[in-house]
């Protein structure tokens, strides 16, 4: 079932350039050129790109913050720019770089103002902050003003804050910034434990890591444009990056197999590290090797490098 629908989303800024004291020129810039993608109800998805690249003009025309220049976009029963008020009650939204509380109130104070904002009833309420403090271990910090916060604490009750609602579907733009591996730990275990419950979240960041971990589908976007929509894995399948074959082994002189093997597979050895270094495009040409190596050679180690996320993100970012 689609619960995300956008097709032809463009999104235009007009500039102005100072040219001299007296005269400035016009420009347009076009931060998105006509992106079209779905989401599923319950999809984890991650929305990446580089800097610049439209991912936060997106997240604001999804959240109907910003209208579009031009394109359809639906989320639910919802046109989110023409139905704000009735649509905002159904999201949630945590922006890395800015939030939603009040710098000077307690954050349980900051919560009950959303309960009320939300209209969301005693009981509800009740029952749902006792899970947030619960799974994102807000105890220690609920009596504490936001300002005193470190940013874990704050970040962690900002995804406390985008929950009291119980709403249908979260918006997270850079969650986890500046965590440290603690504070990172107990949100992205927060994020798997709310998605596996049905909630779908839409996430950019530029952690791949965390996109490895959390998100079963990925967009990648680029100059404005959708480069990519799919499983995070078969990401890989998109690029002619090689997979490394790294062999520790002793070889003494020549060896007419090996120089074989270094031939078709544009390989090295290292006769000072005894390290051969293999490029192969499939995973069955490593089966193929290891076989081979492993009945004519004495192999001390044997490991199979597939290309990361990050090396085919970056040579997707420069093509």
């Amino acid at each position: 079932m689609e619960f995300i629908t956008v097709q032809g989303l463009k999104k235009e800024y007009t500039v102005y350039e100072k040219k001299s004291l007296f005269r400035r020129n016009k420009r347009t810039i076009e931060a998105l050129k006509g992106v079209d993608f779905t989401v599923k109800k319950g999809e984890f998805l991650g929305y990446i790109g580089p800097n610049g690249a439209g991912k936060s003009t997106t997240i604001k025309i999804l959240t109907g913050i910003m209208n579009p220049s031009d394109g359809i976009v639906k989320v639910g029963d919802y046109i989110p720019y023409k139905d704000r008020k009735k649509y905002v009650q159904n999201i949630g939204v945590v922006f890395g770089q800015k939030t939603q509380m009040w710098w000077d109130l307690p954050v349980k104070d900051t919560y009950e103002l959303l309960k009320g904002i939300y209209k969301v009833d005693d009981k509800k309420y009740k029952r749902q902050l006792e899970y947030l403090v619960d799974k994102l271990f807000l105890e220690d910090i609920l009596n504490h003003p936001v300002r005193q916060l470190s940013l874990g604490q704050r970040m962690r009750a900002e995804l406390g804050a985008c929950m009291i609602h119980d709403p249908e579907i979260l918006f997270l733009d850079e969650p986890t910034i500046g965590l440290d591996v603690v504070s990172k730990h107990k949100v992205v275990d927060f994020l798997q434990e709310i998605n596996n419950k049905g909630k779908t979240i839409f996430l950019t960041t530029h952690d791949m890591k965390d996109i490895e971990k959390l998100c079963n589908e990925m967009l990648v976007l680029n100059h404005g444009n959708i480069v990519y929509k799919g499983k995070v894995d078969q990401l890989k399948t998109i690029t002619d990056l090689p997979i490394k074959v790294i062999a520790q082994m002793n070889i003494n002189g020549e060896d007419n197999n090996l120089n074989r093997i270094l031939s078709k597979h544009h390989g090295k050895y290292d006769k000072i590290k005894n390290q051969l270094v293999l490029n192969v495009k499939t995973k069955q040409d490593t089966s193929e090797i290891a076989k081979n190596l492993f009945n004519n050679f004495t192999v001390e180690d044997f490991k199979v490098e597939e290309p990361s996320i990050e090396e085919i993100i970056k040579l997707i970012y420069t093509s």
